[in-house]
């Protein structure tokens, strides 16, 4: 971990602030059931601006303050506690690891917070994430107000934080571009293993056993999100995680799963036959999808707009149906009609980062944003043909593709994160029946 790093996207945030505090805390515990949680993930605004990695801690920037301009209130040492829960940094390390200015305890965070708060103009928050810290920041900023009559003044204005973090988080530094390599390279193996051992008559839920031990295996943390694992019909429902059927002989498999490194998420997407050997229908499906992504990648470049690739994947899509009988019509009129949204009803992309749908605005106002060096996002087309789909051969039902990949941009043009997992109808029968 570079200290440095974080230090210095504290100090763009407070460069921005002006005679404000901002407060972020890290996201609660969450219980699962009884005496058991949920694994903890920090809140991804928090761990980008400090790296900590523990429950129950905040993160406070006072521009100006003598003893530091940074505090962390986080648990202290418990030795008792460690034995059952694991290592604590403690006050120490949050200073002397996770470079804070000043640490205290968290139990002491409600004695400490109003006094901090005394003189501010303006509160930066991410009001709305979490209601219950919410309420207690709205509790300290009272009981400075009632203090008026003594000469302290009260915060003023409230200042959404998240927009100017989002702004930061949005183009990706050479350390975030180091994490996400790493997690794309996690899942890439994974990719490939799971095309590697594929076969009829296993279970879903048995490749997803494979793609999270090679996650585990390349030191992915987590799956960035529940895998989607899904066979024949069920890859027509785009966000399918029951991931509990039977693997059909003369099926088409979806795989939609990323590892996180460090908080740092990959999103790839890869289809391919059950039993290694396209069929007419896939094939003419897949070869589809797969030109309206290389159509889209291509158009991934600095300077066009974030839109352009979603616009040509379309094109590319529509064309693909109309040739192979699937709609009727001139391209533009189905566009314009949306015709193709009965087959394609997702868009092309989103950003990628520390959050899968990462963040970041899409438009600057009302226009589409422009695409720049060190942005990261997903290309993903794809075609789904539901079975029963009206007015539409039988041959065609129950197949779904979508082919995607993580991209970052570059001064030059682009780089596919990805790369590396078999993405050709030849390709894919090659791995799967090596």
């Amino acid at each position: 971990m570079n200290k440095n790093l974080f230090a210095k996207r504290r100090i763009e945030v407070m460069q921005i602030m002006k005679g404000g505090i901002a407060i972020v805390p890290t996201a609660p515990v969450r219980n699962r059931n009884r005496d058991v949680d949920f694994p903890f993930r920090p809140d991804s605004d928090f761990y980008y601006l400090t790296h900590f990695p523990e429950p129950e801690a905040v993160v406070v920037l006072v521009p100006g303050r003598e003893h530091g301009e940074c505090i962390l209130f986080c648990r202290e040492r418990d030795l008792e506690k460690e034995i059952w829960e694991g290592h604590r940094a403690g006050l120490e390390g949050a200073c002397e690891i996770y470079g804070a200015d000043d640490a205290f305890p968290i139990e002491d965070m409600g004695d400490i917070m109003p006094g901090l708060l005394e003189n501010r103009e303006k509160v930066f928050c991410t009001m709305g994430r979490y209601p219950d810290f919410d309420q207690s920041l709205l509790n300290w900023v009272n009981e400075v107000r009632s203090k008026g009559r003594t000469g302290v003044s009260a915060p003023g204005e409230f200042v959404d934080l998240s927009h100017i973090l989002h702004e930061l988080r949005l183009i990706k530094q050479p350390d975030e571009v180091k994490n996400l390599r790493r997690a794309c390279k996690v899942s890439v193996a994974a990719h490939r293993r799971a095309m590697q051992v594929c076969r009829p008559g296993m279970m879903e839920y048995e490749l997803q056993a494979e793609l999270e031990y090679e996650f585990k295996r390349g030191g992915g943390q987590f799956p960035a999100y529940p895998p989607i694992v899904a066979s024949g019909p069920n890859a027509c429902i785009l966000h399918y995680i029951d991931n509990n059927a039977r693997l059909e002989d003369g099926d088409m498999m979806l795989i939609d799963a990323g590892a996180e490194f460090d908080c740092y998420a990959a999103d790839i997407t890869r289809s391919f036959p059950v039993n290694g050997k396209f069929s007419a229908e896939q094939k003419a499906l897949y070869e589809v999808v797969l030109a309206a992504q290389l159509a889209a990648i291509e158009s991934v470049q600095p300077g066009n707009h974030w839109n352009e690739p979603h616009e040509k994947a379309v094109q590319v899509l529509v064309d693909g149906l109309v040739d192979l009988k699937l709609l009727n019509g001139n391209r533009n009129q189905l566009i314009e009609q949306k015709d193709y949204r009965r087959f394609y009803m997702h868009r092309t992309g989103h950003w990628l980062g520390m959050d899968v749908h990462d963040v970041g605005d899409y438009k600057v106002e009302d226009e589409w944003r422009l695409l720049e060096p060190g942005m990261t996002l997903t290309v993903e087309p794809g075609l789904y043909i539901a079975s029963g789909s009206k007015d539409v051969d039988k041959r065609w039902w129950g197949i779904g593709v979508r082919i995607e990949d993580d991209i970052l941009i570059t001064r030059s043009g682009n780089d596919v994160l990805s790369g590396g997992i078999p993405k050709t109808v030849d390709e894919i029968e090659a791995i799967m029946n090596g």
